[in-house]
C-alpha cells in the first residue's frame, strides 16, 4: 500500500519536499502494471498524467499556488466524459469513440490540479450489479479474484481497494457506488440528486443516476466531494442549494433508525444481521440513540424501480442507433430500420438489450398505466415515508446489501436474483436522499461488509459525519 493514508498526509509530504507528484504518479502506474488481472482500468492516460505530475512538481518547487487536490491520483468510470479521451460506456456501441467535451465533475477536479491516470471498467451502461457485463470483461474483486467486486462501478471500487488510485469517481443509479463499495470493503458515497452535475455523464436513468466517490476514508471522499459539487448553468437538475464545508466532521451523539423491515428480512445472510444488531448495542452504548422504525414498503423498491429505470434507459439509449457515432454495422444494402437494428444488435449486450426491451414494455399502450403509473406512485409513497422518518432522526443506518461479495458467474443465470441484491440501496435513489457505504466488518468467508448510511436531501455534512463516526467506533480500516 501506498505509504501515505490520506490526501491530507501526501499532500503534507509534498508541500514538504519528501515526495513528489511525479513519484505517486510511477507509483500507482506500476501498481495498475503489476494488477492487470484484475480489469479494473480499460484505459491508463500515462504519458499525460507523468506530464501533469512533472507540471505540478515544478510549480510547486518555484512556489507558484496549486489546487486544493494538488497531485491526486483520481481514476474515473467509463461513463464519465473528459474531452479528447476515450468513452465507451464499456459497450461495443461506444467503442472507439473519443469525448469532445469534458463532464462538469471533470472539469473541477482538473481546475484544482488533480491528475486523472485513466478510465475505469464497468457494466456496460452502468447497467448490473457485478460488472461482469461489460463487453471488455468482468473485473475481479482483489481480495478473492473468485468474487465479483459488484457493480456497475466495480472497476472504480476496485481500484480504489487494490491501492491503484487515491480516490475515483462512480456513478449511483440504484447502488452501483455503494454496492461494490461493501463487496471491496471500502466508502461509496452517492450524494443528493443534482448535488453533483450530471453533465457529461452518459445517461442511464436520468432522474436516478448521480456520480458518487470512492475512497478509503471519510476525510478524502469529503475534500473531492467539496471540489465536484455545487450548481452549473448546463445542468438544470443541479441544485442551486448553497454547497457547506463538508471537511468540518461533527462529533456528537446522533439519532438513528434503523429499518425493521429490513434488518429482518428473509433475504439478509444471518451472521450479517447479527452483526448489524451487534454493532446497533455499540452505539447506544457510544451515546447514540438507536431506535426501530417501520417501513412497509420494502418489497416494492425494486419492482418499482426497475419499471422506472428501465423505461427511462429505452429512451435514453434510443440516440445509439449507429448513424452520427459509435458502431455501426458492416452489413450493405440494408433498409434503414433493419440497419438500426442490426447496428443496435450488435453494439449492445445481453443485459442493456433486456432492460431497453423491458423499458419498452411499461410505455408500450395499454401497459402504461398498469406498469410505469403504478410505479410512479411507489416512489411517491416512498419519498414520503423517507421524508417523515428522517424528519424525526438525523439518519438511518441499515445493511447495504443482503450479502457479501458472491462468485463470479453464481447469478448469471437469474437476472431476477440479481436484481433483488438491490433491495437495500435503491431506497436512495428512489427518494433522491444521499447515502454512503462504509466497512464495518469481516464476515466468517473472509469477505467484507459494510453499513449504509442515510439521511435527508442536501444533509452531506451530517452524512459524513456519521460515517467518520462509525468508522472511528469500529476503528475498521479499509482492506
Amino acid at each position: 500500500m501506498s505509504e501515505f493514508s490520506s490526501i491530507s498526509a501526501f499532500q503534507e509530504a509534498l508541500y514538504a519536499g519528501r515526495t513528489t507528484c511525479t513519484e505517486m504518479v510511477r507509483y500507482y502506474l506500476y501498481q495498475i502494471e503489476q494488477t492487470k488481472h484484475l480489469n479494473a482500468f480499460l484505459e491508463v492516460f500515462e504519458e499525460e498524467a507523468l506530464s501533469k505530475a512533472h507540471a505540478l512538481d515544478t510549480r510547486i518547487k518555484n512556489g507558484e499556488p496549486v489546487g486544493a487536490l494538488a497531485g491526486i491520483v483520481i481514476g474515473i468510470k467509463d461513463v464519465i466524459c473528459y474531452k479528447g479521451h476515450k468513452v465507451s460506456a464499456a459497450s461495443r456501441i461506444l467503442e472507439g469513440f473519443t469525448s469532445l467535451y469534458s463532464a462538469t465533475a471533470v472539469e473541477r477536479l482538473l481546475a484544482e490540479d488533480a491528475i486523472i491516470i485513466g478510465n475505469l471498467n464497468c457494466d456496460e451502461f452502468a447497467m448490473g450489479s457485478t460488472n461482469e457485463n461489460s463487453a471488455y470483461g468482468p473485473v475481479l474483486n482483489a481480495l478473492d479474484n473468485t468474487r465479483v467486486p459488484g457493480g456497475s462501478s466495480g472497476g472504480s471500487a476496485v481500484a480504489v481497494q487494490a491501492d491503484l488510485c487515491m480516490v475515483s469517481l462512480g456513478s449511483d443509479t440504484g447502488g452501483s457506488v455503494r454496492q461494490p463499495a461493501d463487496f471491496c470493503g471500502i466508502v461509496g458515497l452517492k450524494p443528493t440528486y443534482g448535488r453533483i452535475s450530471r453533465y457529461g455523464l452518459i445517461a442511464y436513468a436520468s432522474s436516478f443516476d448521480q456520480i458518487g466517490i470512492f475512497g478509503r476514508n471519510i476525510a478524502d471522499v469529503a475534500r473531492v466531494l467539496q471540489v465536484i459539487a455545487g450548481p452549473d448553468g448546463y445542468d438544470s437538475t443541479a441544485s442551486k442549494e448553497e454547497v457547506p464545508d463538508y471537511q468540518i466532521l461533527h462529533n456528537k451523539s446522533w439519532k438513528l433508525a434503523y429499518l425493521k423491515d429490513a434488518l429482518f428480512h428473509p433475504g439478509l445472510d444471518e451472521e450479517m444481521k447479527n452483526g448489524y444488531t451487534t454493532f446497533f448495542e455499540e452505539l447506544r452504548s457510544a451515546g447514540d440513540s438507536v431506535t426501530a422504525a417501520d417501513f412497509a414498503y420494502l418489497d416494492y423498491v425494486v419492482p418499482a424501480y426497475y419499471v422506472l429505470t428501465t423505461a427511462e434507459a429505452s429512451s435514453n439509449l434510443s440516440r445509439f442507433d449507429g448513424v452520427k457515432y459509435g458502431h455501426r454495422t458492416s452489413l450493405k444494402n440494408l433498409e434503414l430500420a433493419d440497419f438500426y437494428k442490426k447496428s443496435r444488435s450488435e453494439g449492445f449486450g445481453k443485459e442493456v438489450k433486456r432492460r431497453i426491451l423491458l423499458g419498452t414494455f411499461v410505455l408500450s399502450a395499454g401497459y402504461y398505466d398498469a406498469y410505469f403509473t403504478k410505479a410512479q406512485q411507489v416512489r411517491r409513497l416512498v419519498v414520503d415515508k423517507l421524508s417523515e422518518i428522517l424528519s424525526q432522526y438525523d439518519a438511518i443506518i441499515m445493511p447495504t446489501v443482503p450479502s457479501t461479495a458472491f462468485k463470479i458467474g453464481e447469478k448469471a443465470d437469474d437476472p431476477i436474483a440479481m436484481y433483488l441484491a438491490d433491495i437495500y440501496t435503491v431506497l436512495a435513489n428512489l427518494a433522491g436522499v444521499p447515502a454512503i457505504s462504509v466497512p464495518l466488518q469481516r464476515h466468517s468467508n473472509g469477505m467484507p461488509y459494510g453499513v449504509q448510511i442515510i439521511t435527508k436531501q442536501f444533509s452531506e455534512a451530517n452524512l459524513l459525519s456519521i460515517a467518520e463516526h462509525v468508522m472511528q467506533l469500529r476503528r475498521v480500516t479499509p482492506v
